[in-house]
């Protein structure tokens, strides 16, 4: 399967790459804020430009900084991803006027030897084609004027991007339509966990940013895997905090696009400093997980740095069974994302969590278990009467949920639900996965009619 054509976006800090990105995929992912910087690392999305179907990407802005420093490091990113693209796209703010950053980064990309087209962005107004028109002394050609804020000119540019790729062929038809999804997996924590850490491991490169300082990714940044069992969607996030906590309105936009990776994942993979334990803020994010009924794997990270590791794992074993009953069994892999060590368990793991995720368990069998169930624990009286539970059928999967039926089902305690659900958990081999059953109350053909007109 030939693998799409790879469009990035690229220029320096503040030019409107992420307006533009979001513009040209058709929807809101990129974070956007009135500050220089707010991308960091490469984040990719499939969009369809002129007809063509192609993978875009957007970079964190180009400055020229000491390579060790953040900033550096942020254009190390970008510049990677530039190695890799089929056709660039170098945003200039016309409004700003060319500055030397952008003659210095237009000459760079000259000697990259990449398709180029140049962007001239923020061009709305009286004289936008005469801001625009400067960018002419670039040497790449006449600029496009656009405004992605407003989505002028951006028909014109979907066109010039379509002219400018190669011509397409069966095989990137086949990529394109390809009704196969990857699993889904988003890693989430609190910051400083090591979530960027595990996905540039398992990757084998430092795709991206990591680094000593808190809260380095913003986005929700996909990236694809392949290994022989298939495609696998990683989905890096910000670190989540204590809600209290946040307080800047870039870092809750982070937040948000985190929580909104965790509700369209397939599965969640906690990541916990192990060498810190198991946090409040942990056992919230995981709530959360079981909450929107995501199959869920906790890595203990940095265990390499931990200096008890029995004592440690006993704790975090003891806490997450008085505090997460409800994914009782759940998978804990403990690896050190630094060193790769213990990192061949967490694939499987997340696959077995994800097969789990999609059980489905025959209607007999599931009846069959209800029935010793009763047998062994009887439904409580109600207004001095037994609640009669009559049977039993899995409605779906994706968490897997079982609908039960009986007299006055929906008037089950809590207490009886939990036992059935544990039950169902132990019966069927669902450790960690959550389950949902769903009670309903069956009509008594009798209810309202005179005992004499009975049958």
């Amino acid at each position: 399967m030939s693998a799409l054509p790879r469009i990035v976006v690229i220029g320096r800090p503040n030019v409107g790459k992420s307006t533009l990105f979001n513009r040209l995929v058709g929807r809101r992912i990129a974070l956007i804020a009135d500050l220089p910087g707010v991308t960091r690392d490469a984040l990719e999305a499939p969009a369809r430009l002129g007809g063509r179907e192609v993978t875009l990407v957007d970079t964190a802005g180009l400055e020229e900084s000491a390579p060790d420093s953040l900033s550096g490091r942020m254009r190390a990113g970008a510049e990677a991803a530039v190695a890799r693209a089929d056709l660039v796209l170098l945003v200039v703010d016309a409004r700003a006027g060319i500055t030397p950053a952008d003659a210095h980064f237009a000459a760079w990309l000259r000697r990259q030897g990449r398709k180029l087209l140049l962007v001239a962005n923020k061009t709305e107004g009286r004289f936008a084609n005469a801001e625009a028109m400067e960018a002419f002394r670039l040497g790449l050609g006449a600029p496009i004027a656009v405004s992605a804020e407003h989505g002028e000119g951006i028909a014109d540019l979907m066109r010039r991007i379509s002219e400018a790729l190669p011509a397409a062929d069966a095989a990137e038809g086949d990529a394109a339509s390809d009704p196969e999804s990857p699993l889904r997996l988003a890693i989430l924590g609190r910051p400083n966990a090591g979530k960027s850490t595990l996905i540039n491991r398992l990757l084998g490169e430092a795709r991206l940013l990591t680094g000593p300082e808190p809260g380095l990714t913003r986005d929700a940044v996909p990236v694809l895997l392949q290994d022989d069992l298939g495609a696998i969607q990683l989905i890096d996030t910000a670190g989540l905090r204590r809600r209290a906590r946040i307080e800047a309105a870039l870092e809750k936009l982070a937040a948000s696009a985190a929580i909104g990776a965790l509700r369209r994942a397939d599965v969640v993979a906690l990541v916990i400093d192990a060498a810190l334990g198991l946090h409040d803020q942990d056992l919230q994010i995981a709530r959360l997980a079981e909450e929107e009924g995501r199959a869920l794997v906790i890595v203990l990270n940095k265990w390499d740095a931990v200096a008890t590791p029995e004592a440690t794992r006993r704790a975090i074993a003891d806490r997450l069974e008085t505090s997460l009953a409800q994914l009782r069994g759940v998978a804990t892999i403990p690896l050190s994302a630094a060193t790769g060590a213990g990192l061949a368990r967490f694939l499987p793991a997340v696959r077995r969590a994800y097969a789990l995720w999609n059980r489905r368990i025959g209607t007999s069998e599931i009846n069959r278990w209800l029935e010793a169930a009763l047998t062994r624990n009887p439904p409580p009286l109600l207004d001095g009467r037994r609640l009669k539970l009559r049977y039993a059928t899995q409605a779906s999967t994706r968490p897997p949920t079982v609908v039960l039926f009986g007299g006055r089902a929906d008037r089950l305690p809590d207490s009886y639900r939990r036992y059935l659900i544990n039950s169902l958990r132990e019966t069927f081999d669902l450790p960690g996965t959550p389950v949902r059953l769903d009670l309903r109350a069956t009509r008594n053909p009798y209810d309202g009619k005179p005992r004499e007109n009975r049958a």
